[in-house]
């Protein structure tokens, strides 16, 4: 025809370029773009998860440790010598401890179940930003618990080795050697599983700035 329209020939034969050009700009847009997304999100799944066993490992260890702690043996003050029986119920600092530690393997334990679930079955650990929010709550909430416990812990098991100044007050330690060093264990292993938690909740906040 001469008056510019196509002939259907023409037609016939535009149509598939235009149809495979689609399809290329199809795949090369946002296909290829969430590749990397979804491997980025797949790596943060599996660092959660490994946090998770982490901290349950070790604040399973501080609280066994702790709830283990006791020992008896003889002390020597002015030349009379006494018997004494050490065990960690006996220091509140060493119950509150063991209470911490108790909120953290029941935190670490959830929270690694429904990890592993959603890994398993291939989905997101972290389902929206709400849950990230909550997550974020607890790890911090409970690694500031973990560093206070800790702290307090450490100030009596100091106390016990060192003594008072100017009293005849001992270094427990010397004689219940053994009851010192599974305290000073247990807060060690108290203060790993805090930076763990701090570790979990500087993940959470890279999550929430990606998406």
């Amino acid at each position: 025809m001469m008056n510019g329209r196509k002939t259907p020939q023409e037609v016939g034969i535009q149509l598939p370029e235009t149809k495979v050009a689609a399809e290329t700009g199809t795949m090369s847009g946002p296909l290829v773009s969430a590749t990397p997304v979804r491997n980025f999100r797949r790596k943060t799944d599996v660092i959660h998860v490994v946090l998770r066993l982490l901290c349950l490992f070790t604040s399973v260890t501080a609280l066994s440790l702790m709830t283990t702690a006791k020992e008896a043996a003889t002390i020597s003050v002015y030349g009379f010598s006494f018997p004494v029986y050490s065990k960690w119920s006996f220091s509140d600092s060493f119950e509150y401890l063991v209470g911490v530690s108790a909120a953290v393997v029941v935190h670490s334990m959830l929270q690694l179940l429904i990890s592993t679930s959603r890994l398993l079955r291939k989905s997101q650990v972290i389902p929206s930003r709400n849950h990230a929010w909550l997550i974020f709550a607890g790890d911090q909430a409970f690694a500031y618990a973990m560093m206070s416990a800790g702290s307090a812990a450490s100030g009596v098991t100091n106390l016990n080795r060192t003594g008072i100044r100017h009293s005849a007050l001992p270094n427990f330690c010397k004689p219940l050697h053994r009851f010192c060093d599974r305290v000073a264990v247990s807060i060690a292993f108290t203060f790993f599983a805090c930076f763990l938690l701090a570790a979990s909740a500087v993940l959470d906040v890279i999550w929430l700035s990606k998406y």
